[in-house]
C-alpha cells in the first residue's frame, strides 16, 4: 500500500522525482511496506527497516540499512562513510540506468529481505561459536567440514548464525542436517538453490514461482 506521505515527497522534490518514482515502483513490487521516516521513503519487513529512498545532490540512491551483509556479487553497493558498519548506498543518476539495473536491483532487495528473515547480523567469525551439534556432525563427517572451512567467511558467518539460533538442539541439528548437501557444494544460505536466479549466486527470490518450494 502506497503512503501518501512518500506521493507527497516525490511529487515535491526539486531533484530525481522521475528516478525515486521508479524506484518506488520496484521497492512496492517486492512487497515491502512503505512509510515516511526522516522525512523520506523508508521500506519495511514486519517492523524493521530494510531500504530507504534518497535524494541527493548528484544523484538519488536506495539506502540499504544492512547493506553490509549481503553479497555483493555484481559491486553495487558503496559505503557511505569510512565508519560506516553496515549502512550501503546504491546510486542512479537517471531512469535510464534504473531501467537497465532493474533485475540487479530487484535481486539485491529480495536478498536483503531474506537477510532479514534470516535475523542474520556483522559479526566476527570469532564471536559466532560453533555450535556442539556443528562440530559433533564435522567429528563424523570431515568431507563436510572441510567444506564448510572452504566457504567464504560471510557465508560461515551465515550459516554459524543460522544453526546457532535454533532454541532446541533438535533444530539446530535438524537446520545442520537439511543443509549439509548445500554446503558440500559450495552454496551459502542465502544462494539461489532453485535455478531460476537471474543474478547468481545470490537467490533473487524466483523460487516463490514454485509451490510449495522450500529449502
Amino acid at each position: 500500500m502506497k503512503d501518501p506521505n512518500v506521493d507527497e515527497f516525490i511529487q515535491s522534490a526539486d531533484q530525481w522525482p522521475q528516478e525515486m518514482a521508479y524506484l518506488r515502483r520496484i521497492l512496492l513490487d517486492c512487497l515491502l511496506i512503505e512509510t515516511f521516516k526522516w522525512r523520506t521513503p523508508v521500506y519495511m519487513v514486519g517492523k524493521k527497516n530494510i531500504i530507504a529512498i534518497g535524494s541527493l545532490k548528484d544523484h538519488c540512491a536506495l539506502s540499504f540499512f544492512n547493506g553490509a551483509l549481503l553479497q555483493d556479487e555484481d559491486k553495487l553497493l558503496i559505503k557511505p562513510g569510512e565508519h560506516t558498519q553496515l549502512g550501503r548506498w546504491m546510486k542512479f543518476s537517471s531512469v535510464e540506468e534504473i531501467r537497465q539495473k532493474e533485475d540487479y536491483i530487484k535481486a539485491y532487495v529480495l536478498e536483503a529481505i531474506e537477510v532479514e528473515k534470516l535475523g542474520l547480523k556483522m559479526e566476527k567469525p570469532s564471536e559466532i561459536p560453533h555450535p556442539e551439534e556443528l562440530k559433533a556432525i564435522f567429528a563424523k563427517k570431515p568431507a563436510l567440514k572441510r567444506a564448510f572451512e572452504k566457504l567464504t567467511p560471510g557465508r560461515q558467518r551465515a550459516y554459524l548464525r543460522f544453526f546457532s539460533d535454533g532454541k532446541q538442539s533438535e533444530t539446530r541439528t535438524s537446520r545442520i542436517e537439511k543443509n549439509e548437501k548445500y554446503i558440500l557444494k559450495g552454496i551459502g544460505i542465502t544462494d539461489c538453490i532453485c535455478g531460476l536466479t537471474k543474478r547468481k549466486p545470490s537467490c533473487d527470490g524466483s523460487h516463490k514461482a514454485i509451490e510449495n518450494f522450500k529449502r
